[in-house]
């Protein structure tokens, strides 16, 4: 601030902090505060909860079928990846149906191992059913 008068003006802004009472403080806190009004408070958040849970759910069919519209195909193909892995999911089907059809998965270097023990577990468990059946045991 200066008082000389062929000083050039400048704009100058400041913050200043005032402490004022709310006039809606006290109501508000009463209001939170009351019992009464906390139920009505938990009903109505609820309500909104179960509001937003439909809305979301409204939107995930929207979002479904706009995907259906936009492209059948590849859609439907989707679709059935889908679940197909949610159906391996559930019955813990381990392997790659896939990768299993084709014949370079059976040429790998694995395979004659694996079929050896597989034909020595097939053949100790018949053993076990003949010896069971036989009420012998067979060494």
């Amino acid at each position: 601030i200066s008082v000389d008068p062929t000083d050039q003006k400048k704009t100058a802004c400041y913050d200043i902090d005032v402490e004022v009472d709310d006039p809606l403080k006290a109501q508000m806190n009463s209001f939170l505060s009351s019992t009464t009004n906390q139920q009505e408070i938990a009903t109505l958040e609820m309500k909104i909860h179960e509001t937003i849970e439909y809305i979301n759910q409204l939107k995930t069919e929207r979002d479904f079928m706009l995907s259906f519209s936009n492209n059948p195909q590849e859609f439907i193909k989707d679709w059935l990846k889908s679940q197909s892995r949610d159906l391996k999911l559930m019955t813990d089907v381990s392997g790659n149906p896939e990768e299993e059809r084709r014949t370079e998965f059976y040429e790998a270097p694995w395979v004659p191992e694996a079929v050896g023990r597989y034909v020595y577990s097939k053949v100790q468990q018949r053993r076990q059913e003949l010896e069971q059946v036989l009420g012998i045991r067979l060494t």
